[in-house]
């Protein structure tokens, strides 16, 4: 690819007289808005454009070519512990595309919901509810304040019945860099409908090329919702055993593969997980480390009931299948779970109410507990929240003010999200490989197994640190960095990563990577729409 020497400040005038000189921001007010990342990475950001009409895309594009000035699009920049609203590269003008919020089309009928990338969780949940529609929005634990569509060209994952957000887009329209449109065969030939009802449209299947890359700036996306189902409830239950993790593992694969549908997925939080999400980070019993010494990690576990290991399922489906499929999970753990309890939101509400009446520091914890399981029922049921939220925050000095924002308030978090097959053995390998590394590099080790189907888990593990501290920063993206590369060893690697890593994917993806730079040289010669995306 060839690039020619940037002429940004012919293209801001040209900006200001498209957009206006109010949504078209300078060097200072872009780094800003736009410039803090939990990850600890850095940008020059030369100027910031906010868009409130899409029509004005193609022309805002075509700017950008004449004068040779990179640019990165985001949906609303809440992208956290991957790279919040920051470009792989330096020198890119951020294209805020927040202010295109409109729901554009709604089948109530069917389900299906077409919207711009500035709609997010918490707007599809005030529309659905304002209209009494009987849906779910596709939750994740990042928020209301969320782009739905970004997430999903991320190929994120959520919490209701369409775990895969991705699988559940059906079409989308998208800007080239040249400001050329593209839209799908089906939409051009089938019509709109069509479209929206059917994902793999006619001839190749090209909508995906536009996930985790930067060949195009989806502007429009349908959605398919799952319905709310009779019931929703939720499966907790404890292993009172470090040793009982490998049986687990065996046995969560089983329930999967029989109960598709109705078993929405299985979570397993480790004890430090469980922890930081429930008690305050005990700075004041650290280790000469600097880490939490695994006698306190036991103590707090007992104190606040927390086992070695965590599980947290849904069950969608009517009434008597919610109850069948409790069976057969009870069956399926008989020996190796404990504390096993199914929880409707009534029980929960009824369990927090309760807990207000206990005296002492055994009703606050009891009342924290019951608040914190009402609130992920309620995000189960596709009603977003801040419930995840204050995880990043653990090692923070403030709790931040609503809506949470960790970019904003300082928090340091890099996510890392390796897929690990579903085998007890590998998972305890996993565990281990992970608690040693994070360990080495001054971070607690927070664990999660997350399934994705009956055969595959995504790991998410928060690399939480002290942001404001240049060692800590260097120590947590060090730390990012050898989980990738030594996980990649063993088996694991990331379905997505954050911008920091993503140089060094072109190198581990050669012929694919071969694939994508010609698909960019045709597209996009001048290698100026979110360049380096994803290695390209």
């Amino acid at each position: 690819m060839h690039t020619r020497r940037a002429n940004i400040d012919d293209a801001i005038v040209e900006w200001q007289v498209l957009l206006g000189k109010d949504q078209v921001l300078p060097a200072a007010a872009a780094v800003a808005a736009y410039g803090q990342d939990t990850t600890g990475a850095q940008r020059n950001i030369p100027a910031a454009l906010r868009l409130h009409d899409s029509a004005q895309l193609p022309e805002v594009m075509r700017i950008a070519q004449r004068h040779g000035v990179p640019v990165y699009p985001i949906s609303t920049g809440r992208n956290w512990g991957y790279g919040s609203a920051l470009a792989v590269r330096d020198a890119c003008v951020v294209i805020d595309l927040s202010g295109l919020n409109r729901i554009l089309h709604f089948d109530g009928d069917m389900g299906v919901v077409t919207l711009e990338p500035g709609v997010t969780q918490g707007m599809l949940a005030d529309f659905l509810d304002h209209g009494g529609h009987p849906y779910m929005v596709p939750t994740t634990g990042a928020g209301p304040e969320c782009s739905l569509l970004g997430n999903a060209l991320e190929r994120g994952y959520g919490v209701t019945p369409y775990t895969d957000h991705f699988a559940a887009v059906t079409d989308l329209e998208a800007v080239l860099a040249d400001g050329t449109l593209y839209r799908t065969a089906m939409r051009e030939a089938g019509g709109e409908e069509l479209a929206r009802l059917f994902k793999w449209g006619i001839g190749p299947y090209s909508a995906g090329l536009f996930t985790q890359s930067g060949l195009g700036i989806v502007t429009r996306m349908s959605i398919m919702l799952a319905r709310r189902p009779e019931a929703v409830k939720v499966c907790l239950f404890s292993l009172k055993d470090d040793a009982l993790l490998e049986p687990a593992v065996e046995r969560i694969r089983s329930i999967l593969s029989r109960l598709p549908g109705t078993l929405g997925g299985l979570n397993l939080m480790n004890r430090h997980r469980v922890l930081a999400m429930s008690a305050p980070y005990p700075s004041d019993r650290l280790g000469p480390d600097g880490l939490i010494p695994p006698a306190v990690v036991a103590e707090l576990g007992r104190q606040y009931q927390i086992a070695p290991w965590t599980g947290f399922g849904t069950l969608y489906g009517t009434k008597r299948m919610v109850a069948a499929a409790q069976k057969e999970i009870r069956a399926a753990l008989a020996g190796v779970a404990s504390r096993l309890l199914f929880l409707s939101q009534d029980n929960a509400n009824t369990l927090l109410r309760v807990a207000r009446w206990i005296p002492g520091s055994a009703g606050q914890r009891l009342s924290s507990t019951a608040g914190t399981l009402a609130r992920s029922l309620e995000l189960v049921l596709g009603r977003p929240n801040e419930t995840a939220l204050p995880l990043a925050y653990w090692r923070s000095p403030t709790g931040g003010s609503a809506p949470r924002n960790p970019a904003r308030d300082g928090c340091g978090l890099i996510w890392y999200a390796p897929l690990v097959p579903m085998r007890g053995a590998g998972a305890r390998a996993y565990v281990d490989f992970v608690t040693a590394v994070t360990r080495k590099h001054g971070i607690e080790p927070l664990l999660t197994f997350t399934s994705l189907s009956d055969k595959l888990f995504d790991s998410t593990v928060p690399l939480l640190f002290d942001r404001a501290d240049p060692a800590a920063v260097a120590a947590a993206q060090a730390c990012y960095e050898e989980l990738i590369a030594e996980g990649r060893k063993r088996g694991c690697f990331p379905y997505r990563v954050a911008i920091g890593a993503m140089p060094g994917l072109a190198a581990l993806t050669k012929e694919s990577s071969s694939l994508h730079a010609r698909l960019r040289r045709e597209l996009d010669p001048d290698d100026l729409l979110a360049p380096g995306r994803y290695g390209g």
